[in-house]
């Protein structure tokens, strides 16, 4: 039982509001080198190396990417080029963000409605 609680205790901590760890009023943009993008739940990241410092930007889940119609191989596409990012940059000030928008070098762009707002408007 005991067990129990614990994993299910896990899996409400796993999946958090972004409010949680982000500051939702702070703004960052960051430009950088698309290094990495790990497709797993509860939620996605993408990796980018801006100027020696290594970026990490979470994002909504897999499954509301495929509902909007978005694939891995739509983000995948910028690894290893210059992308720039934009999203809430975390309550504790380190090089960790939730993205809101990502733009490639082709100019093309994926806006990426946040969970609190896309609550926010039910």
């Amino acid at each position: 039982m005991a067990l129990g609680l614990f994993l299910a205790g896990a899996t409400l901590w796993a999946h958090h509001s972004p409010s949680a760890e982000f500051d939702m009023t702070k703004k960052v943009t960051v430009s950088g080198t698309l290094t990495k993008i790990e497709w797993v739940n509860p939620h996605i990241f993408v990796y980018i190396d801006v100027k020696g410092e290594s970026w990490r930007m979470e994002s909504n889940p897999p499954s509301w990417f495929r509902r909007v119609g978005i694939g891995r191989s739509d983000l995948a596409k910028g690894v290893g080029q210059t992308v720039t990012a934009e999203g809430n940059r975390a309550k504790d000030g380190s090089a960790f963000a939730y993205m809101s928008k990502i733009t490639f070098m082709d100019g093309t762009s994926l806006e990426l409605v946040n969970k609190l707002e896309e609550e926010g408007s039910k």
